[in-house]
């Protein structure tokens, strides 16, 4: 499936539990070119980066739940191995072994997990959803613009 809309997501910290922040960017593609439909950031005082890697998926996931007219065919772009590999494959094994890891250990962020598990899910019902991984800090201009704006978040709760 080549996914005519892209969602790109980014999250850090200043310090990991630290200040962090997190942002997304929905790219249309059209006969015209590309065109930016959505974007939005935020942050938390205390968190980790995982925490805001999903928080930013889970955001951008709910933007697009509600709106309208944008392409059935979504491919969600993120830096994150633990973002991608999480809800591609290690989400139906912690699913099996009641949220426990292969080592018998809770699954950290679960709640996040279980929030992302949710909404993909109801949004499987009208999207057809890719998980991609994209390498950071490689010159990606939408990673680049959500690393950017991930930074601007976690300055804004730094005050």
């Amino acid at each position: 499936m080549e996914a005519s809309l892209k969602i790109y997501t980014d999250g850090g910290c200043s310090g990991n539990p630290g200040p962090g922040g997190w942002a997304y960017i929905m790219v249309q593609e059209t006969f015209q070119g590309e065109k930016i439909i959505a974007s939005n950031l935020g942050g938390e005082k205390e968190t980790t980066n995982n925490r805001m890697e999903l928080t930013a998926v889970i955001e951008s996931l709910r933007a697009l739940k509600i709106m309208d007219n944008v392409p059935q065919q979504a491919a969600v772009c993120t830096d994150s191995q633990y973002v991608q590999k999480g809800i591609t494959e290690w989400i139906v094994t912690w699913k099996r072994n009641s949220w426990r890891t292969s080592d018998k250990k809770p699954v950290k962020n679960k709640d996040l997990w279980v929030e992302l598990d949710s909404i993909a899910g109801e949004l499987m019902l009208k999207h057809e959803l890719k998980w991609e991984w994209v390498r950071g800090h490689s010159g990606n201009e939408y990673n680049e613009r959500c690393d950017s704006m991930t930074q601007d978040a976690i300055a804004s709760v730094l005050g």
